[in-house]
């Protein structure tokens, strides 16, 4: 038997970075998590240290060498993913300026307004609609406007994703995938809209971006070896380019062809396709050219605020009398949730719950929309509570459904992973509202085989993306919806779609007010 060959994934999410070894055949053979804080300064405010990153993919990385029982010999490439619209503003020695202003981060809706205005053709990646407040965009012009001191010190403006690749190869780099689906650039028509920055106000932040943006799988350059000394990974390993963390779950997922909707879950929730043509509709994003798979498009859509709207109801609302009757079930406190929820009739007893805790994404790009829940009454619980925002993520799903099916787009298949495929009520919730089957691969964490896939490739493993899934990922589960069901949840998702445009302008009004009072 000859020796086995592994490729190494680390997964940089917003709660914490996890790596993964995987064999030639896409096997998990080892696992290691640890956590990094984010800190709310304001209302709508979400920010993150680069160097608390660093710091937990260091433990990580050294825990992989000791424990995994693996020969780090045969650990033949790294490729990273993380957090997208997670941007870093360093000075000439990369040291990081301030704090990472993190994806969930919406404080720049003015500049947001102000840039969906611009007149050129770029914005057709908006489908010519609102600006989300999340785009890198965004947020320089936002930096350079209320800090226009760290802004003139800063030399170089980058992804997560570009400052830890620098951090591992000394080779400041972009991904064709950060760069084409948050930055406007525009592969097919000569990279960077440069009349677009001049007329938002940051002509001059293209200089501050990485001259060389490189494919999915491409090597960046060789692990230092510094860093090999930090952690015991090899020196001279390569690093392979990835991007942002749903992105490369596509190809974790297999989903890198037309037909196919990869559905990636956590504290957000994204919708993503291949498309064999460009498409432009009002209320997704794209289509994205080149960005995963080169002669393809995908298309977006998504919600900002999913599985953390459910773990922040339960931090702070779930009582400690039902964390202690999950511990005599011999449960989890989410599987307990579950459980009670499940026995709930579908609409949760008249619960409409609008998840735009951090505002929303798709399809109405508003980043001064709120979370709403609606029609409590005394008689409802927190089980209630926690069965309608399942709920209400899953309308908000269905509700980018249709503005992707007016765009022509009708994906034949729905393949999903990450936090909520954990739970059997949810996906089943899910797929009765969709009216559509769901299909579970065989490694849940679709961003971290992904990885490995794009390491394969870009070492020279496997010849092709599509050769490496067809060889690395596996389907497991199919979730069949009932169509009664779906009958059923029509009537909450019409409400649900009704209520935004109810009360938008008061939502607006009080964000406006605490934003004037955070300024004082």
């Amino acid at each position: 038997m000859g020796k086995e060959n592994y490729f190494i994934g680390f997964d940089f999410g917003t709660e914490s970075v996890r790596g993964a070894v995987f064999d030639q055949n896409g096997v998990l053979r080892y696992e290691k998590y640890v956590e990094y804080p984010t800190y709310f300064p304001a209302p709508g405010w979400a920010e993150q240290k680069p160097d608390e990153w660093w710091e937990s993919f260091i433990v990580v990385a050294r825990d992989i060498v000791k424990n995994s029982g693996l020969d780090c010999r045969y650990f033949n490439g790294i490729t990273i993913d993380t957090t997208s619209c997670s941007v870093v503003f360093l000075d000439k020695d990369f040291t990081p300026l301030r704090n990472a202003i993190i994806w969930m981060d919406v404080r720049s809706h003015s500049q947001a307004e102000r840039i969906a205005r611009a007149k050129s053709d770029i914005l057709r990646y908006n489908g010519f609609g609102s600006v989300s407040a999340e785009w890198m965009p965004c947020k320089a012009l936002w930096v350079k406007e209320n800090e226009p001191d760290l802004y003139k010190n800063t030399k170089y403006v980058c992804e997560f994703q570009d400052y830890i690749n620098y951090r591992l190869t000394g080779k400041y780099v972009g991904s064709i995938n950060n760069t084409t689906v948050r930055w406007y650039y525009d592969p097919r028509n000569g990279g960077w809209p440069v009349d677009f920055y001049r007329e938002i106000g940051l002509s001059e932040v293209i200089d501050k971006f990485p001259e060389r943006i490189l494919p999915l799988g491409s090597e960046i350059g060789k692990l230092s070896s510094d860093v090999s000394k930090e952690t015991g990974l090899p020196s001279g390993i390569p690093i392979l380019q990835g991007g942002a963390d749903a992105y490369i779950a596509m190809v974790g997922l297999g989903a890198i062809k037309p037909g196919k909707l990869a559905f990636i879950t956590g504290s957000s929730h994204l919708m993503l396709g291949h498309t064999d043509k460009g498409f432009f509709q009002k209320g997704i994003f794209g289509a994205f050219p080149d960005c995963v798979m080169p002669g393809y498009f995908v298309v977006e859509g998504a919600q900002i605020s999913t599985g953390s709207v459910l773990k922040w109801f339960k931090d702070q609302f779930v009582s400690k009398d039902i964390e202690t009757s999950a511990r005599k079930d011999g449960s989890t406190l989410y599987d307990y949730m579950s459980k009670k929820a499940e026995k709930i009739d579908i609409g949760s007893e008249g619960l409409i719950v609008l998840n735009y805790w951090q505002g929303n994404r798709n399809p109405l790009v508003d980043s001064k929309a709120r979370g709403v829940i609606l029609g409590l009454s005394l008689k409802h619980t927190p089980f209630h509570i926690y069965r309608a925002i399942m709920e209400g993520v899953s309308y908000g799903t269905e509700h980018i459904m249709r503005y992707f099916k007016k765009a022509g787009f009708e994906p034949e298949e729905i393949i999903a992973c990450g936090g909520a495929t954990k739970s059997t009520l949810w996906m089943q919730i899910q797929s009765d509202v969709l009216g559509l089957p769901i299909l579970l691969t065989e490694e849940s964490n679709a961003p971290l085989l992904g990885d490995a896939i794009l390491a394969a490739v870009g070492s020279g493993f496997y010849s092709s993306i599509d050769d490496a899934v067809e060889r690395m990922v596996r389907i497991k589960e199919k979730i069949v919806p009932d169509l009664k069901n779906t009958e059923k949840y029509k009537f909450y998702v019409e409400k649900y779609i009704a209520t935004y445009p109810a009360l938008k302008d008061i939502m607006h009004e009080i964000v406006d007010y605490e934003h004037k009072k955070n300024k004082k």
